[in-house]
């Protein structure tokens, strides 16, 4: 999964290598659903586990109901402003159908649980990846941040592996 080359909301190139032996969670976001307010969620786990090798991904998607209409500046801005958001942030891409890039491609075909393969439903669908980068976990829009199933599962991927 980390061989994957992205585009921050800054227009940098990011290499996911770079997050090798952290656990991730991947999130597609939208600035105008009614999920929206996860940001503040998300940005909670952040700040509590990424001391312990956390990271919160988030990329933009404009595919469901158009409610991630700005431009990247926007994006960045909204994020921060609104809700302090100091995880790292990409630039906007498509989820799903015949433009679908290749870290959604890749996330979409793991028979995951509680979700299982297939396509994105709706805006902050959760991935959660091991230290490997292996997808142990994917969880639904409605599941928030603060959700005992997806703290339980971060915990468990972040308790130290005893051989």
């Amino acid at each position: 999964m980390l061989q994957f080359k992205m585009k921050s909301l800054a227009g940098d190139d990011v290499d996911l290598a770079q997050y090798q032996g952290q656990v991730l969670l991947i999130v597609n976001v939208a600035s105008e659903c009614g999920y929206t307010p996860q940001y503040k969620g998300l940005q909670a786990l952040y700040t509590k586990y990424a001391p312990h090798g956390f990271t919160v991904l988030g990329f933009p998607c404009n595919q469901f109901g158009q409610q991630e209409p700005g431009t990247a500046q926007q994006i960045a801005t909204f994020c921060q402003r609104r809700y302090g958001v100091t995880f790292p942030m990409f630039e906007k891409v498509a989820v799903n159908g015949p433009n679908q890039c290749g870290l959604y491609k890749y996330l979409t075909s793991q028979d995951t649980k509680p979700q299982g393969a297939g396509p994105i439903q709706w805006n902050f669908e959760k991935f959660l990846l091991a230290h490997d980068g292996k997808v142990v976990a994917r969880f639904p829009s409605h599941v928030a941040p603060e959700s005992k199933a997806l703290i339980e599962a971060i915990e468990r991927e972040l308790a130290p592996q005893t051989p």
